[in-house]
């Protein structure tokens, strides 16, 4: 089972040693393979062999590269050979449009849904304007409910004063812990051979994620309440620690159909039930997490 997240943000080599990932610094520290779900490179000093990149594909671990803003910049996307991808692909194509925007519909009202939670939880106001807004969404949100539901929920959790496009501490926090969960989902889409171009709503020709753009929706506020708790830096700078915590929110609980499970697997059975609903299901097979707080997932022994 895959649930560790490994963040190297120091000078590194990394080499693959049999089964494990073997992290050169100043000791040599192993992890196995199977265990890993997300590397990131936080460091211009990083270098890492041509079988490191192949034991990614072969396990199906998503590898995020930083650029000069020490922001995920690139990932590799392990695209295994899937038995039946051309059939997934047509089966994407072949959605009919009214169970799309009925899908759709179904993931913006978890969304919103969740930012209620958000703002119960950290006693802010406005928790029932946004229950209003889940019930006013209609098949493929015309109305954009969801876009005005953003623009009062922001506000609401950070102050009257907060716009997304700001270069602060906040925004960079935010970026960083959505394009973790986006480069998983995109992941976890190509391990069950969709294709994450193809999208329910968005449909961007320049985007290659278009259905991770899709999926992640009612996850982002589980990155919205991580932020809202962290502590910000007075340089409004995004820390090494601060981007580890944020990596880390892959193993936070939340609540599923069936079950508390961490958000890592959570993303997976939400593909899951999708691929469900492209195989001829009913939007009402999809399944979507529910926010409940910032309790790190515990392993069963």
């Amino acid at each position: 089972m895959t649930w560790r997240s490994v963040v190297i943000s120091r000078p590194a080599k990394l080499k693959r040693d049999h089964y494990s990932l073997a992290i050169e610094q100043e000791r040599t520290a192993c992890v196995p393979f199977e265990d890993i779900a997300v590397i990131v490179l936080n460091h211009r000093e990083i270098t890492l062999t041509h079988p490191v990149l192949s034991a990614c594909g072969e396990y199906g671990i998503s590898l995020f590269a930083t650029g000069e803003t020490h922001h995920p910049s690139g990932v590799f996307i392990p695209f295994l050979p899937h038995s039946r991808a051309t059939r997934w692909l047509r089966l994407q194509l072949d959605l009919p449009r009214p169970v799309a925007k009925q899908t759709w519909a179904a993931v913006i009202r978890k969304k919103i849904g969740n930012q209620a939670a958000v703002l119960n939880m950290t006693g802010r106001d406005g928790a029932d304007r946004l229950d209003s807004y889940v019930r006013r969404v209609r098949s493929g949100d015309a109305d954009n409910i969801e876009g005005q539901a953003a623009f009062f929920y922001f506000t609401q959790l950070f102050g009257k004063d907060f716009r997304r496009d700001h270069e602060r501490f906040i925004n960079a926090a935010l970026d960083y812990g959505y394009a973790v969960l986006r480069g998983t989902i995109a992941r976890g889409l190509v391990a069950h051979g969709l294709m994450p171009s193809i999208g329910l709503f968005h449909a961007s020709e320049q985007n290659a994620f278009n259905l991770a753009d899709d999926v992640i929706e009612p996850f982002r506020p589980l990155v919205d309440l991580f932020v809202y708790r962290m502590a910000p830096q007075p340089d409004d700078e995004l820390h090494p620690e601060d981007k580890a915590a944020l990596v880390s929110l892959l193993n936070i609980d939340v609540g599923m159909p069936r079950g508390k499970m961490s958000a890592l697997a959570a993303i997976e059975q939400t593909i899951e039930s999708l691929a469900r609903i492209y195989d001829g299901g009913s939007e009402s097979l999809l399944e979507l997490p529910t926010v409940i707080g910032l309790e790190q997932h515990r392993l069963e022994c």
